[in-house]
This record gives C-alpha cells, sequence and structure tokens, in this order.
C-alpha cells in the first residue's frame, strides 16, 4: 500500500459520519435477519425433501429446485451490499505499490465512480426486467413463479451498493481511505 493512503477498518479511526453507521446497522440487520432465516429454511427445506419425501417416501416435492433457485436469489441480493461495505469483493491492485499516494486515491475515485455508473445502469436493466418479465412469461419450471419481484429485488441490491460506492468515494474525499465494515472479529 501507498503510505497516506490505505483501506482502514472501524478501530482505525475516530468515528464513522453517522449515515455510514446507520447504513451500516440496516445492511448487518437485514443481512443476519431476512439471510438467516432464508439459509435456515432453504436447509430445512433441502433436508426435508431430498432425505424424508425422496428417500424415504419416493414422493419428492415438485418444484423444490425453483423454491431453492429463486432463494439463492434473496441470498445474493442480500448479501452483495452488506459485501460491498465489508470490502469483501475482490480488488487486484497489481500497480497500486508503484503508484503515488495521490494518483493511488484519483484511481481509486475514477474505479468507484465507474463502478457507480455500471451499476445505476444494473439497476435500471434489472427494474425493467422486472416490468417486463410477466409479459414476456419469464417464469421458474416447475411452479411458473414469475420472475418479477426477484429482478426487482436484484435491482434495489444493486442500487444500495452504488450508494455504498458513493459513500466511499465521500470518504476518500474527505480522509483518503475508507473505513470498512469490521463483521466478525478475530482471524479466519
Amino acid at each position: 500500500m501507498v503510505p497516506g493512503f490505505r483501506v482502514g477498518l472501524m478501530n482505525d479511526t475516530p468515528k464513522l459520519p453517522r449515515l455510514i453507521g446507520h447504513l451500516d446497522k440496516v445492511l448487518t440487520w437485514v443481512a443476519l435477519i431476512c439471510g438467516g432465516v432464508t439459509l435456515v429454511f432453504m436447509t430445512g427445506f433441502s433436508v426435508w425433501n431430498v432425505l424424508i419425501m425422496r428417500k424415504a417416501l419416493n414422493s419428492p416435492i415438485i418444484g423444490a429446485e425453483d423454491i431453492l433457485i429463486l432463494l439463492l436469489v434473496v441470498i445474493v441480493a442480500l448479501s452483495v451490499p452488506l459485501g460491498a461495505r465489508a470490502g469483501a469483493h475482490i480488488e487486484i491492485e497489481v500497480l497500486e505499490s508503484r503508484m503515488s499516494a495521490g494518483f493511488a486515491k484519483w484511481s481509486m475515485i475514477l474505479m468507484k465512480l465507474l463502478g457507480v455508473a455500471l451499476l445505476i445502469v444494473m439497476a435500471w436493466r434489472l427494474w425493467h426486467a422486472g416490468q417486463s418479465a410477466v409479459r414476456f412469461g419469464e417464469t421458474t419450471q416447475q411452479l411458473l413463479i414469475s420472475y418479477e419481484p426477484f429482478y426487482y429485488l436484484l435491482s434495489v441490491s444493486m442500487a444500495i451498493y452504488a450508494v455504498v460506492l458513493l459513500l466511499d468515494i465521500w470518504q476518500l474525499l474527505r480522509s483518503d481511505r475508507v473505513v470498512t465494515l469490521k463483521i466478525g472479529g478475530g482471524p479466519l
């Protein structure tokens, strides 16, 4: 890392701005509660379908795969913005050690601005796909569940991710560093 430019953790800085702190709390609780409930349901449903219905009773639940696939979409939509705040997404920093602190900062801002533009387009197109899903018959294979609400959920997720990137840019402009959300404690 270049001196004077780094990604910091919560305990490296005095205090996060109130807006980012609230966003962190909302993202964490939504991911914990909604994501946790979804994962518990998926686990129980999979065990019930495979072990009880399929193996023991030889009568698997029709459409179980459809439900599990849609629930995986929910998990992804819930995890993308939280992963962005926690710094869990991959960043390739091949040339950063050779850059000056100022150039590294502005190249990071430029890349985040490009990310915001891409995410806004993705959110817009996902929203549009949601509006078109019923008209074009976009449904699951067995239960014919419309993809419409799942497109909307992914669209909102991408929009929140864009907001997270904008807040990262704001942090870079204020203090030359991005304070990420620290989840859990200690090394893996």
